[in-house]
């Protein structure tokens, strides 16, 4: 792993215009309900109906949005986003830089974990080395980069010591990456790892963090259950539980939501917007997003080692096709890795055109003038079965044959991250909001593989762009950079660039105060269901 942080660039880019840009019922973030102004009651149980279970529930041993969903209940970090993306306090209640090196942070007092044991400098210096150990491999350690010590000034305080500036590092600890576990929960992982265990064996059985919600019953592949944390240190939850009820199909989801079986179907499919807009017992909640959406190519696989294949495929994809016949018009095309509001995105950059004939002529430059067959991977999600059957469609106009294979959410993560696919349809969610973890991840060969480069692309210039840009202070010169890295990240076009979607969620009239932030991650504490 290469010495690499992410930069916090002016505090984030305020991307309030991506929410005020999206009609929703019954405004961008849900956060209204049913609007009937009946009365909020505490108490009750919501379900969440899901396309995929969580894959685990150690923040350090997966690297995807579902189990993160649920992590974000149980688990606090030091750092927080509002709905605007703003740093906020969690369990430190202030920061700042003692010296260019050193990040020094004061913790909330009289915070315990759901066992009871303290939180404190030396949780969060057990917490933070456990994601900096090679032994348990956290996919996204990076975030961490430049650490080299967490040091436990007082009961309260705590120091990040780096070896360089890293100015960002308040922002990246808003990742699940600065997720605090309980301290003996992780003492009880290591002893299970000395007996032969893999990390995080301990941790997925019964996680522990702070959160306002505590792990109940998880009954892998069917429904995963969290209960109110009574003894919540900033004022208990609304609802009672929380289930997490794994519903792989899309109108079932909305079966439910009409039954009341379910109070949330999270996604939406945009083909579905409609038919809850004309009911009365159900509304879609809207959210802009910083996401990216795309279609991903196997670079150490013939043909996709060949750069002109990669941009003949590119340019043999409508787009908009893509966006309004699927998306339904709830996304922005995608024209390179970042979506417009993340910092320091290229608003000039100029992407592969929609062009079928020089499509061809790349194909036949690159000796496949007759096309070739391939296969494209998925998981199980209407949406992107729709997209992967959409391509498959239009690659017949420049002769390449595509077979279509589905797998299940946490098989398929496993088998794109071993490279042995030629192409698969994924998404980004991008969940700092800025140029480096929105490109990083998926392209710098120090991710290559189950941490985020399921391209598997090695691109030196790409890598020093990308080093280099974390470490300069200069707005202009860093800007320069990630300009740079998205140029190359076009011309070499290790995935199709296909759109930044809205999120979108099927939601009960009941429900009241749902929030849901530009990075996916659900607001829950102040749900409240009507009874």
């Amino acid at each position: 792993m290469g010495k690499r942080s992410i930069w916090l660039i002016f505090s984030m880019v305020v991307i309030g215009f991506i929410l005020v840009g999206c009609a929703s019922e019954p405004d961008e973030s849900g956060a209204e309900g049913n609007g009937d102004g009946q009365a909020q009651q505490e108490g009750g149980d919501l379900v969440i109906a899901t396309v995929s279970d969580a894959v685990a529930l150690d923040p350090a041993g997966v690297n995807d949005v579902p189990s993160f969903d649920v992590q974000y209940n149980i688990f606090e970090k030091l750092v927080k986003h509002d709905s605007d993306m703003n740093l906020q306090p969690s369990l430190a209640k202030s920061w700042e830089t003692v010296d260019d090196n050193t990040w020094q942070f004061e913790l909330q007092e009289g915070v315990t974990f759901h066992d009871g044991e303290p939180f404190n400098a030396e949780a969060v210096k057990a917490n933070i080395e456990r994601m900096l150990d090679p032994e348990v491999a956290a996919p996204h350690s990076y975030l961490l980069d430049g650490v080299e010590e967490v040091v436990a000034v007082d009961e309260y305080t705590v120091q990040f010591k780096t070896e360089y500036p890293i100015s960002g590092l308040p922002s990246n600890l808003t990742h699940p990456v600065g997720s605090m576990i309980s301290p003996k929960l992780i003492e009880e992982d290591y002893a299970a790892m000395e007996n032969g265990e893999n990390p995080g064996s301990v941790i997925n059985e019964n996680p522990i963090g702070t959160g306002y919600f505590k792990f109940d019953e998880w009954n892998t592949g069917q429904y995963l259950r969290l209960v109110k944390n009574e003894d919540y240190w900033d004022g208990t939850a609304n609802i009672d539980t929380v289930t997490f009820k794994v519903v792989s199909e899309d109108l079932t989801r909305i079966a439910e939501l009409q039954t009341g079986d379910s109070h949330i179907s999270n996604p939406l499919s945009a083909s579905d917007v409609e038919q809850l807009e004309q009911s009365e017992e159900m509304f879609v909640n809207q959210q802009g997003s910083v996401s990216l959406d795309y279609l991903g190519f196997n670079m150490e696989q013939e043909p996709f080692d060949d750069k002109l294949v990669r941009q003949a495929i590119s340019m043999a994809i409508n787009k908009d096709e893509i966006i309004d016949g699927i998306a339904n018009g709830y996304a922005k095309k995608a024209i390179g890795p970042l979506a417009p509001g993340v910092a320091d995105y290229d608003e000039d950059l100029t992407g592969l055109e929609y062009d079928v004939e020089q499509a061809k002529e790349l194909l036949a430059e690159a000796g496949y003038p007759d096309g070739f067959s391939a296969t494209i991977w998925t998981n199980e999600t209407r949406e992107r079965l729709d997209i992967a059957t959409n391509v498959q469609a239009q690659l017949k106009a420049i002769g390449i044959s595509i077979d279509i294979e589905v797998f299940e959410w946490a098989a398929y993560l496993e088998e794109i991250g071993k490279g042995n696919h030629d192409m698969f349809i994924l998404g980004w969610s991008n969940s700092t909001a800025e140029a480096n973890n929105g490109i990083a991840p998926l392209f710098h060969s120090d991710n290559i593989g189950p941490s985020g480069n399921r391209t598997f692309m090695q691109n030196d210039e790409l890598d020093q762009l990308l080093d280099e840009g974390l470490t300069e202070i200069d707005e202009e010169e860093r800007f320069n950079k990630y300009q740079r890295a998205q140029e190359i990240l076009v011309e070499e076009a290790p995935v199709v660039y296909l759109m930044h979607k809205d999120y979108l969620m099927g939601v009960h009239e009941s429900v009241n105060n749902l929030e849901m932030l530009p990075t996916k991650m659900l607001l829950l504490k102040d749900v409240t269901i009507e009874q």
